[in-house]
């Protein structure tokens, strides 16, 4: 007998919580499965920790300070060393409902390898690419 893994889902350090949350939940349209609970700091009221769910797609968010310690400004942007890719069955559907949403992307292109796909960063910098599977 061996097992059979249902996903993948990576957890990922952000400067500021409400804002994270408020990219992924409120212009992706990711959904909170768990959070740990919520603290009052002098950064403000937030979880530490949130996992999210938009279809089979997930991911989990993690603050990169304790409370009270996070800096004023976050560290100068720099490259990220993972990229996420999402499978849409439509990707012109996700671009439209997407950017009217509120999300920065250019219009989909056919990629050099034959997928059509468009990108986006995160607010901590991290690549987001919506690529069409079929």
């Amino acid at each position: 007998m061996s097992f059979s893994p249902l996903g993948l889902t990576p957890l990922i350090g952000v400067f500021d919580m409400p804002r994270a949350l408020a990219f992924y939940r409120d212009v992706l349209g990711f959904t909170v499965v768990a959070a740990s609970p919520e603290v009052e700091t002098a950064e403000g009221r937030f979880s530490h920790w949130m996992w999210l769910r938009f279809g089979r797609a997930e991911i989990m968010l993690n603050t990169q300070y304790d409370s009270n310690e996070r800096p004023m400004q976050p560290p100068e942007k720099r490259s990220k060393d993972a990229v996420f890719y999402v499978g849409c069955s439509d990707v012109e559907l996700a671009y439209q409902e997407l950017t009217d949403r509120g999300l920065k992307a250019e219009r989909p292109k056919v990629a050099p390898y034959g997928i059509k796909l468009f990108s986006t960063e995160d607010p901590d910098g991290y690549t987001i690419v919506f690529q069409e599977v079929r």
